[in-house]
C-alpha cells in the first residue's frame, strides 16, 4: 500500500496573540496579530525583534488562533509578504470565516486572500518605492522618522490609498509628535491633494500588547 504524504508547511513566528487594534482606520477592533519572522528591509528604530523567531507548523498556528475569540486576524511581521507558503495558511484561515488584514511596507505582491491592506512605506528606502510598489491600499500609514514632505507626496502618487496617516517615530520612548503634527499640516495646506490624518500607536500610550 501506498503511504500518501501529508504536506504541512512550516513558519518563522515572532509571536501570536489577541488584542486590539491600536492604530490606523480600525483602531480599537478586537484582533488577533499573527507576526511573523524576518524582513527584507532594517529600519534602525523597528520595534519589533523580527530576527526572534521560532518555527511553527501549520496546525500549530490554528490550534492557537482557534483559542481566541476575535474573528479579524492581522496578518504583521517582520514583512510578511516574503513568508513562503504563506498562501497555505491564509487559505486554511478563510475557510474558517476570518477576516484577514495585513501590515506591510508594500515593496511585494498582496496575497489575494487579504480582505484589507495597511502599508507602511519607508523614507529610508525610497529608492526602492521609486522601482516598485503595491498600486492600492486601504490605508497608507507613513513614519516621520525625519521631512517626509517629499516622500509622502510620492506615495501618494504611486498607491492609491482610501485613507493616508502619518505616524510619530518613537525612539527611546519619545516620540516627535510636534514634528509629525507640523508636517501633516503642511500636507494638508496643499489644494486638491489626500489629507493626511494623525495615527498613533495607542496600544503602546495604554500599555497592551
Amino acid at each position: 500500500m501506498q503511504i500518501r504524504e501529508i504536506f504541512e508547511p512550516e513558519y518563522n513566528i515572532v509571536e501570536i496573540f489577541e488584542s486590539l487594534q491600536g492604530e490606523g482606520f480600525n483602531t480599537g477592533m478586537p484582533s488577533i496579530f499573527v507576526r511573523f519572522g524576518k524582513c527584507n528591509l532594517a529600519c534602525p528604530w523597528c520595534d519589533t525583534n523580527y530576527n526572534q523567531y521560532t518555527t511553527w507548523s501549520l496546525s500549530q498556528i490554528l490550534q492557537k488562533v482557534r483559542s481566541f475569540s476575535a474573528k479579524n486576524i492581522i496578518i504583521t511581521g517582520g514583512e510578511p509578504t516574503i513568508v513562503p507558503k504563506i498562501e497555505y495558511l491564509l487559505d486554511t484561515l478563510k475557510a474558517e470565516g476570518y477576516f484577514l488584514a495585513i501590515e506591510t511596507n508594500g515593496l511585494k505582491t498582496i496575497p489575494s486572500q487579504i480582505d484589507y491592506i495597511a502599508t507602511s512605506p519607508k523614507r529610508l528606502y525610497q529608492h526602492k518605492y521609486q522601482q516598485k510598489c503595491i498600486p492600492f491600499a486601504n490605508e497608507v500609514r507613513i513614519v516621520a522618522d525625519e521631512d517626509v514632505f517629499s516622500f509622502c507626496e510620492q506615495i501618494e502618487q504611486q498607491i492609491h490609498a482610501d485613507r493616508y496617516y502619518l505616524s510619530p517615530c518613537e525612539i527611546d520612548g519619545e516620540m516627535n509628535l510636534l514634528e509629525t503634527i507640523t508636517q501633516i499640516g503642511l500636507l494638508n495646506q496643499r489644494v486638491n491633494k489626500p489629507k493626511w490624518q494623525l495615527s498613533i500607536q495607542t496600544h503602546k500610550l495604554i500599555g497592551i500588547e
